[in-house]
């Protein structure tokens, strides 16, 4: 199929060639505001090669096996996943058909702690987060979250270790070589796979066409999560520009016109965070709930909880990069980080 490029388009379900060789097969989510993730299809000597694997719902293998299809394949001709970071719309179904089938599955080293916390016994859903978002100023949100998740269950196979953990450095697949560039910040671990000869980048969600991705919100922060995501997207940008293969949204030409995008989409943003708290605003919690969130410009209390969970990590990291670059000061006040100009 020829690619689709209007505003919800990417998401319909088909094979698509995105360059030569290169196929876009877009797979469904469960009740998730994204509609879709992108897994790219690669020749390897062998096989195919899979750049994410999608969730692990049956609906999203029917889909992945239609697309193969249209390739004259099927999931036992896949060798390989290269996977992007550890959000279960990335991982969990490649460590589910790994069951099945003979694959590898590749994940960046940056991932390896957060692997190890989430693969804890015991471990109830979010618990880490949960407890972020009391330091954040957002007690009854965390007590909301946490009474709607008492019930639930850790899937102890969706955190499952690779079979390699992924350093910089080049990746032969086929006639093609991928370079795996570190880009934390959206998680700690997350990395992009840059052909360059090819002119592709497969960013996940380091760097989306139409959204900014998520930050400050996994079980094992950095210090300073946005900064980290604002330098590697710095280091991307000093690299060749390329076509943008993302893993949410349509396939764009640029990178780099992205990136200057993002950039600038922060700048304001960090602008808007110290405002607030210059009038007043002392928590994250209290900060995003003074912003505006969406292309709708909505408040934070018209957002579902688990936006409100992002809304008010991303918040934080914003923050606290303020409080690094000393246009903020910040402190611990009774278990709450506190902020102020």
């Amino acid at each position: 199929m020829s690619e689709s490029t209007g505003r919800g388009e990417w998401t319909r379900p088909g094979l698509f060639e995105v360059a030569p060789g290169v196929h876009r097969i877009p797979l469904p989510l469960p009740n998730d505001g994204l509609r879709a993730v992108n897994v790219y299809v690669l020749h390897d000597s062998d096989g195919l090669v899979l750049i994410d694997s999608g969730w692990a719902i049956p609906e999203a293998r029917d889909t992945l096996v239609e697309g193969l299809e249209g390739l004259g394949a099927s999931l036992a001709d896949v060798r390989r996943f290269l996977v992007t970071h550890i959000h279960r719309d990335h991982y969990q179904q490649a460590v589910t058909l790994r069951l099945e089938f003979p694959v590898r599955v590749g994940l960046g080293e940056g991932e390896r702690t957060s692997i190890e916390i989430l693969g804890e016994p015991g471990r109830r859903p979010l618990e880490h987060q949960i407890g972020a978002l009391r330091a954040m100023g957002a007690g009854p949100l965390a007590d909301f979250v946490n009474e709607h998740l008492k019930e639930a269950q850790v899937d102890e196979l969706e955190w499952a270790v690779p079979d390699d953990w992924l350093l910089e450095g080049a990746v032969p697949v086929g006639v093609r070589e991928l370079d795996v560039v570190e880009t934390p910040g959206h998680t700690r671990g997350h990395v992009v796979f840059h052909d360059l000869a090819g002119q592709l980048m497969f960013t996940g969600d380091h760097v989306l066409p139409t959204i900014t991705p998520s930050i400050g919100f996994e079980p094992v922060l950095s210090q300073n999560p946005l900064g980290d995501f604002l330098a590697s997207l710095a280091k991307v940008r000093e690299r060749p520009d390329a076509m943008l293969l993302p893993a949410h949204g349509p396939v764009t030409e640029s990178v780099h016109a992205r990136v200057d995008e993002l950039v600038a989409h922060h700048g304001a943003r960090l602008d808007e965070t110290e405002k607030a708290v210059r009038s007043g605003a002392t928590t994250a919690f209290d900060v995003a709930s003074q912003l505006r969130w969406t292309r709708r410009e909505r408040k934070l209390e018209d957002l579902d909880p688990f936006n409100q969970m992002l809304a008010t990590a991303e918040t934080s990291a914003h923050l606290e990069l303020l409080a690094a670059q000393g246009r903020l000061t910040a402190m611990m006040d009774e278990a709450i980080r506190r902020y102020s100009s």
